[in-house]
């Protein structure tokens, strides 16, 4: 075989394996906290989402902390803030508070998708009806 031969059986074989790996990058959760506040915060939030939803979308945790107000947590989907919350430091209830979250953020995404799938993308005028 020549070596245009081998080029083109390498990237044929190579197509798919780049059309799989695009559809399987969902179900990221990224850290962006700073504090040992908000790691705790993340891993809750994360354990949480994992053993409750199927992950087929893409969050960020960010946080900005304060050494005056504690640190201000929030979620985001999309480029959009579906969760902000702040947490104090010496928060003891901070498991329940970013499992609560964690739910807020699941049936949010949930009434997004049913919300998305039930618009209406039909290009009628008036008139036409």
């Amino acid at each position: 075989m020549s070596l245009t031969h081998w080029a083109l059986a390498l990237s044929l074989c190579l197509t798919p394996v780049a059309q799989a790996t695009e559809e399987e990058l969902r179900g990221f959760i990224v850290d962006n906290t700073i504090s040992r506040i908000g790691h705790e915060f993340y891993r809750y939030f994360s354990d949480r989402l994992r053993d409750t939803s199927a992950l087929d979308f893409n969050l960020v945790v960010r946080e900005r902390p304060s050494a005056r107000w504690g640190s201000l947590v929030w979620v985001e989907h999309e480029n959009q803030t579906l969760y902000r919350s702040f947490l104090q430091p010496n928060t003891a209830e901070l498991k329940p508070l970013a499992e609560q979250a964690a739910d807020q953020i699941k049936d949010s995404i949930a009434r997004q998708k049913i919300e998305r799938l039930l618009q209406d993308s039909i290009d009628i005028g008036k008139d036409e009806l």
